[in-house]
């Protein structure tokens, strides 16, 4: 079952058929590799990851370490994201796998249909903010300006990730397997909040060869509102 969390209010508020989303779609895992459950929705983000209209980002938590092995590839920062997420959503409790679409529909588990169905609704979103991302050496710019009124506060966050990254797990619930993850996220962090109110012209540091993400999603958690990535 899909789950709309409370932040969609504000997107319908902007609704309005003149403006269709062109932003890419962003898609967050919420996955962990001591999960027995998490193998089929890693696959699944693979094939996102492939889609020019999909930004698809694995986010490791460390909340199963204890049951026999120790994700190497996840940040406790992750779950602090999660966690925060099903605050909004009004939930008590935490899960893997989790997807999160555009910061606003829950999908438990690997459901290839929901998760289209939910990427198809977001992308006929009116566009609320606009943003563009280049890279420079070791330095992304970001240019946004918002398209339509009620954004309200923003947070500009920028992440790097790793396309590809295999791990051969020895023990815990997926002991004997080899797992090749998709876009492994690393290095999130709040680059700048921002108003809106006057065109947004910023440039942030993002050292290494990794491909990085923009981010521009309404503050406490809510609607990603644009997205762009820079290879």
């Amino acid at each position: 079952m899909i789950r709309l969390f409370k932040g969609i209010a504000a997107l319908c508020v902007m609704a309005a058929p003149v403006f269709a989303q062109n932003s890419p779609v962003v898609v967050e895992l919420f996955t962990s590799q001591g999960c027995s459950s998490c193998p089929p929705a890693d696959e699944m983000l693979h094939a996102l990851a492939e889609r020019d209209d999909v930004i698809a980002l694995a986010l490791h938590v460390d909340y199963w370490d204890y049951i026999g092995w120790k994700d190497e590839f996840a940040d406790p920062r992750n779950a602090e994201r999660q966690r925060a997420y099903a605050t909004v959503a009004g939930r008590r409790s935490i899960y893997t796998p989790e997807m999160i679409v555009n910061g606003v529909t829950d999908i438990v588990g690997a459901k290839p249909m929901e998760v289209s169905k939910a990427i198809a609704i977001h992308k006929e979103y009116p566009q609320a903010v606009k943003v563009n991302a280049t890279r420079a050496g070791d330095r992304v710019q970001i240019d946004a300006e918002v398209l339509r009124s009620g954004t309200g506060p923003m947070v500009v966050q920028l992440l790097r990730y790793r396309p590809e990254r295999e791990s051969r797990i020895t023990r815990g619930e997926n002991a004997g397997r080899t797992i090749t993850y998709a876009n492994v996220t690393q290095d999130w962090n709040v680059v700048r909040e921002w108003d809106g109110r006057a065109p947004l012209s910023m440039s942030a540091m993002a050292p290494g060869e990794a491909p990085a993400v923009v981010l521009i999603q309404a503050a406490d958690m809510g609607p990603i509102l644009a997205a762009a990535r820079v290879e």
